[in-house]
């Protein structure tokens, strides 16, 4: 039988460095990094692929303000936002994969799922914001959105003079549609599913469907869904080869394996960035203790050289 991957891809697969995101960037990102994941379809491996969204949805967040202030349209909620940045993303990547694979000579059917995800409107995040979405600012401009529309602001972690907005980022509880993703990608179909998280959404007590002003963590929902299908690989490719101990520091040390018992311990020391490499091991680890055979964390241009990457697994 063949093996079934799910591959979350990072933003830098996409729109990388201090690009502006045109797409002819993005179109020409999403190709040279698929042309780096044809080796697993060479292999016979059955493959999901997840997104990132954070820089196109903030962008549409801010058309969506242009639009009310210039022309009187009226601004459109979070959640539907996170659908039209995979609606669009999708099509991008489907695209794009689909001209990759005819270079290579290979006929795989490919379709994009709009998916939501189930979340609870009680999560603790609702009350504490952490995900980052959209464009960077300096100070002042950030005190004048902060002032004019209420959003929130934190530092950047990669840039001491910079802000971005954050939202609230709830636990993924549930992907609707999860059989459906199952049955195509089992019957070959290469399936484009969870960008950005999904979409969050909440039942009622009445049992009514209903979306919410957040974001999901991409590699969480990733996580869940690459259980819950039963996959045997979980990827998350980032902007780095591998995970290293004391990421910036002189003492940083890359990790080439990890096990859960080395991972409580090193969580425990604080030696994982909290806004973005501990996120990132956590779904990892949730994926092996879930039953998946291994994690692997490392960037799409090392993903042929298996020697290259960091692999967590359970023992």
């Amino acid at each position: 039988m063949s093996k079934l991957a799910v591959i979350a891809l990072g933003g830098n697969a996409i729109i990388r460095g201090d690009e502006r995101g045109t797409i002819q960037q993005q179109n020409k990102n999403s190709a040279d990094t698929f042309k780096h994941l044809t080796y697993l379809l060479k292999e016979g491996y059955n493959l999901v692929l997840s997104h990132g969204n954070g820089p196109q949805v903030g962008n549409i967040l801010l058309r969506n303000d242009a639009g009310e202030e210039i022309y009187d349209i009226p601004q459109m909620p979070l959640d539907i936002c996170v659908a039209d940045s995979q609606g669009g993303i999708g099509y991008m990547l489907e695209k794009m994969l689909k001209n990759v694979l005819k270079e290579e000579g290979i006929d795989r059917e490919i379709v994009t799922i709009v998916t939501q995800v189930i979340v609870s409107k009680d999560d603790p995040a609702f009350s504490d914001y952490t995900k980052r979405v959209g464009k960077l600012y300096d100070r002042k401009r950030a005190d004048e959105l902060t002032e004019n529309k209420g959003w929130v602001f934190k530092k950047s972690p990669k840039r001491a003079d910079a802000w971005r907005r954050v939202v609230p980022s709830p636990k993924p509880m549930a992907i609707m549609n999860e059989e459906i993703i199952k049955n195509l990608v089992n019957s070959g179909v290469i399936v484009i599913a969870g960008g950005g998280g999904g979409v969050p959404v909440y039942y009622d007590d009445d049992g009514m469907l209903h979306g919410l002003e957040a974001v999901i963590d991409k590699d969480a929902s990733s996580s869940l869904l690459a259980s819950n299908i039963k996959a045997d690989e979980f990827y998350m490719l980032t902007d780095v080869p591998y995970v290293y101990k004391n990421f910036g520091t002189p003492d940083q040390e890359i990790i080439e394996h990890l096990t859960k018992a080395e991972i409580d311990k090193l969580i425990t020391k604080k030696a994982f960035g909290e806004g973005n490499m501990l996120p990132k091991i956590e779904s990892a680890l949730r994926f092996v203790k879930n039953g998946g055979a291994k994690s692997v964390i490392t960037d799409a241009s090392n993903l042929e050289d298996k020697k290259f990457g960091t692999k967590i697994t359970l023992k």
